[in-house]
């Protein structure tokens, strides 16, 4: 509970879009059917995420493995979480022609997240810092494949098989254009998590702490000389506030707000040319990824 289901309301914002039009009450219920399946997928990332991270919190709250009498049993429950998916699938689309695609889809963004999971996982262990480790070709592949197909992709390509326009053309340019969108997203989320208020962001930022291979980290490794790398070397991925405070201290010598400034218009430019050469002619529609990307533009939370 408290997510704010962008993924899921997407495909139902993105059948409309497609459609040109208001949905039915059927198409309604359908397209937001499939909406809080990618809702039930994102909650068996999150359920299991906590507990390999062993985080504390989540959205404010306990991590629900913290919580009276459930412990590892929330394993189990992250598995339920998952096959309840296919349950409801199951249910609502056995007659659908897209029946099959639908299920494959989603058991191939579930890979393709548990790998960028598993990259993350050996790349960034919380109890050994090893700077080496990093680099931003590790950091594309984690974020693109443990983020951008199950947050960007999968909503625009569950709407298009609802819509019936779901051809190999529409496809390959959604995941062309999304894939860079969720990276630009995830690069934003690590740029906000150093450098955005806590009260605004709703949390407080401890990538620095938990040893994130972060952008920022990853920015700052290109940038830093031999006395700056060994202030990192000493003080990043460690449990201690004064550690991360030189850290952060550090972030702001080497202008990292300006690199990400920078790095914002430019990527955003790319993904606009994107957009323009959208071609429509089998049904996609630019507005489609417009919308997304006035979700997320220059976002401060």
């Amino acid at each position: 509970m408290g997510g704010k289901y962008n993924r899921g309301m997407s495909v139902v914002d993105t059948t409309s879009l497609l459609l040109g039009r208001e949905l039915s009450k059927d198409e309604f219920f359908k397209s937001a059917t499939l909406g809080w399946m990618i809702e039930l997928l994102q909650a068996f990332f999150l359920v299991s995420d906590d507990i390999m991270d062993n985080s504390k919190t989540r959205r404010g709250s306990p991590c629900w493995y913290l919580m009276p009498n459930v412990g590892m049993i929330s394993i189990n429950d992250a598995f339920m979480l998952e096959t309840s998916i296919y349950i409801l699938l199951k249910k609502y689309f056995r007659q659908s022609k897209h029946y099959v695609d639908l299920m494959e889809l989603f058991h191939e963004v579930t890979f393709q997240t548990e790998m960028g999971q598993q990259c993350d996982l050996l790349t960034a262990p919380e109890d050994h810092v090893d700077l080496d480790n990093f680099s931003l070709e590790k950091y594309t592949f984690i974020v693109i494949y443990k983020t951008a197909f199950y947050s960007f992709y999968i909503p625009v390509a569950l709407a298009l098989y609802y819509a019936d326009l779901a051809t190999e053309k529409n496809l390959k340019q959604s995941e062309k254009i999304l894939i860079a969108m969720g990276e630009y997203f995830q690069v934003q989320d690590d740029y906000l998590d150093n450098f955005a208020d806590p009260e605004t962001l709703g949390k407080i930022g401890t990538d620095i702490q938990d040893n994130k291979c972060s952008w920022l980290v990853n920015q700052a490794l290109k940038k830093a000389d031999k006395e700056q790398r060994a202030v990192l070397e000493e003080n990043y991925g460690r449990k201690d506030k004064a550690k991360e405070a030189k850290v952060k201290e550090l972030f702001n010598e080497l202008q990292l707000e300006k690199v990400y400034q920078e790095y914002e218009e430019r990527i955003v430019g790319e993904i606009r040319q994107m957009i323009d050469q959208v071609d429509e002619s089998e049904g996609l529609k630019k507005e489609v990824f417009e919308a997304f990307l006035k979700k997320i533009y220059k976002r401060s939370k």
